[in-house]
């Protein structure tokens, strides 16, 4: 049985699954709403001028550490029958939200750059609430790709 990791990151496929994540991400930050939405919108937006193209990029280059973190819970619902992975992924999305932010926050901690950095620091103590939301999305974008 193909991993997630042979099925994501294949050659053809790969750039469609970055296109998806940006996507994903585009569409989560614009749902926010509240204060807390404004500062993820501002954060987001600040970010995104500061750097155009940095979530693409960002996404192609945290794509295999991304996937290496969802590997065990893709192999865990295969194993438990693959029926839906939209409610396993949500029945766990607390977790699936703390191995993704893992690979984030280890990619800010090495950043030289300090706005970028800043940013980062002031958006992650609401992380795992953002993250957690987008795992149903992120749920429906692998059961596209696989």
């Amino acid at each position: 049985m193909a991993t997630l990791k042979d099925i994501i990151l294949a050659e053809g496929r790969r750039p469609l699954v970055v296109s998806d994540c940006v996507r994903l991400i585009d569409d989560e930050v614009s749902a926010k709403s509240g204060l807390t939405g404004l500062a993820v919108k501002g954060g987001y937006a600040i970010v995104k001028k500061i750097k155009p193209g940095i979530i693409p990029d960002a996404v192609e280059h945290m794509l295999d550490d991304f996937v290496d973190k969802l590997e065990p819970f893709y192999a865990e619902f295969l194993s438990q029958g693959g029926a839906a992975i939209e409610p396993y992924f949500k029945r766990r999305d607390n977790e699936i939200a703390n191995a993704l932010l893992g690979v984030t926050d280890s990619r800010a901690a090495r950043s030289s750059h300090n706005t970028l950095k800043k940013a980062y620091e002031k958006l992650r103590p609401t992380g795992i609430k953002h993250t957690a939301a987008a795992v149903p999305g992120l749920a429906r974008l692998i059961a596209k790709h696989t």
